[in-house]
C-alpha cells in the first residue's frame, strides 16, 4: 500500500503497503482504517500473485527475496513516490525489512509483522533441532518435484492448511479464505513460490543481478528508521523471539505484543492493531 495525504486531512507520509506470505493476500479490512485516518493507501500484490503478469515468457519466475524487493523500489519509482511508509508481514515483512536496510532513504517507517526478517543462503543451510526442522515441512516438500506437483494441484488445500496452522485459534469462514485465495490463481504463483523456497536451500539458481545486493543482506544489515515490530500471541508459524532481533534496529523501535489469540496473519486477524501501529511509527 502507498499512501498520501487528501487535502484538507492532517499531513501523514505516504504509505506502501507490502503485502503478505505465500498463502496469504492483501490484508482488505487495514486498507479502510488506514484511508480514514489520512493516508493514501497502496496495496500490491508481490510477484505471481492477484493480476500480476511478467512481460515476456523468458523471463525468470524467480521469488528470491532481492528480486521481490528490488520489485517495491521500481513500483515507487514507476509511481513517482519518492519516499514512504512500509509495512507487511510474512513475505512482505522480509520485503519491506529490506528496502528499509539498503535504501533507507526511501522509507519513513517501517512496520514489521514478525521483526526482522532478513535471510542468506549460507543461514539458511545450517540445521536446525528437529522441533525447528518439523515447523518448515512444506519448505522441503517444495523441494521436490513432488511438491511442485502437489502445490499446483491442490494450491487452495494446502493454503487453507497452513493458515489453520499457523493461525490456530483465528476461526476464518470460507468467504474470508476465497478472497485471498482468488490470488493464488496467477499462472506464475507456483513458478514464484516453489522457486523461493528452493533458492533459500541453495537448491535453484538466483539471477546474476541480484548478487551484489544478496551479498550486502547476507551480512544482516541494521534497520536504521523508525520501526514497530509486531507479534500474535498465538503465531502457529516459525518465527524468531523479538529479543534476538531488537538490536537489528537502531533507530526508533518498539516492540508490540498482539493478544487475544492472534496467529500468524496479524494485520486481517487484527487489523486494528497493525493500523494502529502505522499510525504510531508515522508520528515518529
Amino acid at each position: 500500500m502507498s499512501a498520501t495525504p487528501r487535502p484538507g486531512l492532517r499531513t501523514a507520509p505516504q504509505l506502501f503497503f507490502c503485502t503478505a506470505g505465500h498463502t496469504t493476500s492483501t490484508p482488505f479490512d487495514v486498507v479502510p482504517l488506514l484511508v480514514s485516518a489520512g493516508f493514501r493507501v497502496i496495496a500490491p500484490h508481490l510477484r505471481g500473485y492477484g493480476t500480476t503478469r511478467f512481460l515476456s515468457a523468458d523471463t525468470p519466475r524467480n521469488g528470491q527475496q532481492g528480486a521481490l524487493a528490488t520489485d517495491v523500489i521500481a513500483l515507487m519509482d514507476a509511481l513517482k513516490i519518492d519516499k514512504a511508509l512500509i509495512a507487511g508481514f510474512d513475505w512482505g515483512a522480509r520485503t519491506a525489512d529490506i528496502v528499509a536496510a539498503i535504501w533507507p532513504e526511501r522509507v519513513r517507517a517501517l512496520v514489521s509483522v514478525s521483526g526482522y526478517l532478513i535471510g542468506s543462503q549460507e543461514a539458511n543451510s545450517k540445521p536446525l533441532p528437529p522441533s525447528a526442522e518439523l515447523q518448515w515441512w512444506y519448505q522441503y516438500y517444495f523441494a521436490t518435484e513432488r511438491g511442485r506437483l502437489g502445490y499446483e494441484k491442490y494450491r487452495r488445500e494446502y493454503s487453507k492448511l497452513i493458515w489453520q496452522l499457523a493461525s490456530p485459534k483465528w476461526k476464518f469462514d470460507d468467504a474470508t479464505f476465497e478472497r485471498s485465495a482468488a490470488s493464488f490463481d496467477n499462472p506464475d504463483h507456483v513458478a514464484i513460490v516453489i522457486h523461493n523456497y528452493r533458492w533459500r536451500l541453495g537448491l535453484a539458481q538466483g539471477e546474476a543481478k541480484y548478487d551484489e545486493l544478496e551479498r550486502r543482506l547476507a551480512e544482516f544489515p541494521v534497520i536504521a528508521v523508525p520501526t514497530i515490530t509486531l507479534e500474535g500471541d498465538a503465531n502457529g508459524a516459525p518465527h524468531p523471539d523479538p529479543k534476538v532481533y531488537a538490536k537489528k534496529f537502531s533507530g526508533k523501535y518498539a516492540h508490540r505484543l498482539i493478544t487475544g489469540g492472534i496467529g500468524h496473519n496479524l494485520p486481517q486477524e487484527a487489523p486494528q492493531a497493525f493500523a494502529d501501529a502505522i499510525i504510531e511509527v508515522a508520528r515518529a
